[in-house]
C-alpha cells in the first residue's frame, strides 16, 4: 500500500493479488470498438469541436512565434522521434518479416518446423521477459488473453490465447518540459522503442515455429492487459502506473499462441492515492480529469468505453488542446507522484505536502 515520503512523493509496497485490481459491472462493459477512439473520430464524427482539427496544423505560425520550447529544432526532433514507428512497417506485422538469417547451407530449409518444443510455460516465459528486456523493454508481463479488452472490429482467433505486454520507459527530463514539444519526442521515441522491441519479440517467437500478433494502441486496450499482465495499477488520470517509472511508459503488446505462464496482477496503493492526490486534474490544462473524490461508473465523452469503476477522462477536451498546443501534451505524466519518484529530476512545481 502507498504511504507519503518527502515532497508527498509515495512509498509503497508492491503485492500480488489473485485477480485484477479493477471492479466491472457486467451489464454496462461491451467490446469497443475502434472507430470511436478520439483519433478515428477527427475523420468522421462531425458534432464534435475535434472534427477535422489536425493538431499540427499551426505548428509554422507557433515557430516563429518564437516561444521556448516551441522551436524550429524542437519541432524537427520530435517529429524525428516517431520516424521508426510511423515508417517501419515490420513493427507491427502479424507475419515473418523477412527470410532467416542463416548460414548458406541452410538456406531454403525452414527451420521453424518443427516447433521448438515449449512443454515447460515457466521456462519459456522466462526467455521471453529475459529477450524482452535484452531487446530494451522496461517492464514485461504475460497473461491469459481476456477477450473483453479486444476491440469490437478486431478478430482474432481462438488460438491466441496469451499475451505478452511491454512497457516501455519514456525519458524522464523530456517528459519534465511537458507541454512543451520536448515532452513530445520523448512520446516519439517510446513509440519507435515499441515498434523495434516488437519486431525483434516477433521474430523471436516466429522463429520458434509459433505465430506472434504485434499490435501498438490497436486491436485490444492496452492499459487491461498490462494490469492483467501484473505490470501496475489504473490511476486517476486514465494511465498504467507501475511501480518502476509510475505512469511514464508506453505500452505495447503480443498476441501468441506460444505456451505461457501467467504473471500475477499487483497491488500499491495506487486508487487509495489517487483519491487524495488529485494534482494530475489540478495540472490539467484542459480541465479533462476528473476532480471527484470516488471513480464511478460514469464517462465523461463518447471516446471512453463504459463498464469500469474508474475515473474517466475526457480525452476530447485532451485532444483539443493538443490541437491549441500544437502538439502533444504530458503534463498529467510529469505531475504525478509516482513519476516523481521514478525520475532522477522531480518537477518542483509539484513538490508538496499532500
Amino acid at each position: 500500500m502507498s504511504s507519503l515520503g518527502e515532497r508527498g512523493i509515495p512509498r509503497f509496497r508492491v503485492r500480488t493479488i489473485e485477480s485484477p485490481p479493477y471492479t466491472v459491472d457486467r451489464s454496462r462493459l461491451r467490446r469497443f470498438n475502434s472507430k470511436q477512439i478520439v483519433f478515428d473520430r477527427i475523420t468522421w464524427d462531425s458534432s464534435w469541436k475535434g472534427y477535422m482539427c489536425m493538431y499540427d496544423e499551426h505548428v509554422l505560425e507557433m515557430v516563429s512565434e518564437g516561444k521556448p520550447g516551441y522551436s524550429r529544432l524542437d519541432f524537427a526532433l520530435a517529429y524525428a522521434s516517431w520516424i521508426v514507428h510511423d515508417a517501419f512497417e515490420g513493427g507491427f506485422s502479424w507475419k515473418k518479416i523477412k527470410l532467416n538469417r542463416t548460414p548458406v547451407a541452410t538456406i531454403g530449409i525452414d527451420w521453424t518446423k518443427p516447433r521448438y518444443e515449449a512443454d515447460d510455460p515457466h521456462k519459456i516465459s522466462n526467455h521471453i521477459k529475459r529477450a524482452a528486456n535484452l531487446f530494451g523493454a522496461s517492464q514485461v508481463g504475460i497473461c491469459r488473453l481476456n477477450r473483453d479488452w479486444i476491440y469490437a472490429d478486431a478478430d482474432i482467433s481462438e488460438k491466441f490465447e496469451n499475451v505478452i505486454v511491454f512497457a516501455v520507459e519514456m525519458d524522464a527530463n523530456g517528459i519534465a518540459a511537458s507541454p512543451a514539444v520536448p515532452a513530445a519526442v520523448a512520446t516519439g521515441l517510446g513509440y519507435s522503442k515499441m515498434a523495434f522491441i516488437l519486431a525483434l519479440m516477433g521474430e523471436f517467437i516466429r522463429n520458434l515455429g509459433y505465430e506472434a500478433l504485434q499490435c501498438g494502441n490497436d486491436t485490444a486496450l492496452s492499459i487491461p492487459l498490462a494490469i492483467d499482465a501484473g505490470l501496475g495499477e489504473l490511476g486517476r488520470n486514465g494511465l498504467l502506473i507501475t511501480p518502476k517509472n509510475g505512469p511514464r511508459v508506453r505500452l505495447c503488446k503480443i498476441f501468441t499462441d506460444l505456451p505461457l505462464e501467467s504473471d500475477t496482477p499487483i497491488e500499491f496503493g495506487v486508487k487509495k492515492f489517487c483519491k487524495k492526490c488529485k494534482l494530475c486534474a489540478e495540472n490539467c490544462e484542459t480541465d479533462a480529469i476528473s476532480m471527484d473524490d470516488e471513480p464511478s461508473f460514469e464517462i465523461a465523452c463518447r471516446s471512453n468505453n463504459p463498464g469500469v469503476l474508474k475515473w474517466y477522462v475526457d480525452v476530447e477536451r485532451c485532444y483539443l488542446y493538443w490541437c491549441e498546443n500544437g502538439i502533444d501534451c504530458s503534463t498529467c505524466i510529469k505531475v504525478c507522484p509516482y513519476n516523481i519518484a521514478s525520475s532522477p529530476r522531480p518537477a518542483r512545481d509539484t513538490e508538496r505536502k499532500l
